[in-house]
């Protein structure tokens, strides 16, 4: 009998350890042909949501990975519409090349699978979760024994200090989240980003910033804006310092 035929897919990729560790367990797995990772950024700053990563960073951990990159420029204001026009076009454009998957590496907010589940199935394209229904304690003992590493770039500063800023996930980290805190940040109170490990061919440099304090907006679908108080440090590409 011939080789089965990899279903082609477009992995979601945030630069984080979630994300990292659902691309792992899916190229480990072989199922999937992944033809590109998929990432949107600030149009005006170049940054990820969230994570602040620059674009800089995110083509060198997909150069890295070994996999092509696209990113696409979104309204730094969060414009749904904007944003919605924005991956109509790149999920067409995968269309056309013969993508039926898109994969992501939610945990387990099912608002934002249903979101993306009703986005998504109007293009015939199906939502693959690697990481779906597990519990955070599962993923982040997962993580830690994968041999991926990565480092705090952002804190919700309500619930942890900007002290963590820079620290690397590991157990000693996990001992020090005060009660409360979700181990893998799902409810916002850390993010990350993922530099080394066996996804990586080799180690992506960057260096971080001093911590800031910034007032992040965060836009709900019914248009309602919650602010939060976060600490970011701003990852920089090695070459950009240069």
């Amino acid at each position: 009998m011939g080789r089965q035929e990899k279903i082609k897919a477009v992995f979601n990729w945030s630069g984080g350890k979630d994300s990292a560790l659902a691309l792992y367990k899916t190229l480990v797995s072989g199922e999937y042909e992944v033809v590109s990772l998929l990432t949107t950024v600030d149009r005006d700053s170049r940054r990820s949501a969230m994570h602040e990563i620059p674009e800089e960073i995110l083509r060198d951990q997909a150069g890295s990975i070994g996999l092509p990159i696209c990113i696409a420029g979104v309204d730094p204001e969060g414009d749904r519409d904007i944003y919605e026009a924005v991956m109509r076009d790149a999920v067409e454009y995968f269309k056309e090349s013969g993508v039926t998957h898109f994969i992501f590496g939610d945990i387990f907010l099912p608002d934002v699978r249903s979101y993306r589940e009703k986005q998504l199935a109007p293009y015939g394209i199906e939502v693959v979760e690697p990481l779906w229904g597990s519990s955070s304690e599962d993923v982040m003992t997962e993580f830690l024994i994968s041999g991926l590493q990565t480092v705090i770039v952002a804190v919700a500063g309500n619930i942890l200090g900007k002290e963590f800023i820079g620290r690397k996930i590991d157990r000693a980290f996990l001992k020090g989240l005060p009660s409360g805190c979700d181990p893998c940040g799902e409810n916002g109170e850390y993010h990350t980003l993922c530099y080394d490990g066996p996804l990586f061919r080799y180690p992506v440099s960057f260096h971080l910033d001093e911590p800031q304090h910034v007032r992040n907006q965060v836009r709900a679908g019914d248009g309602s804006v919650t602010i939060t108080d976060i600490y970011t440090s701003a990852a920089r590409s090695v070459q950009s310092l240069i």
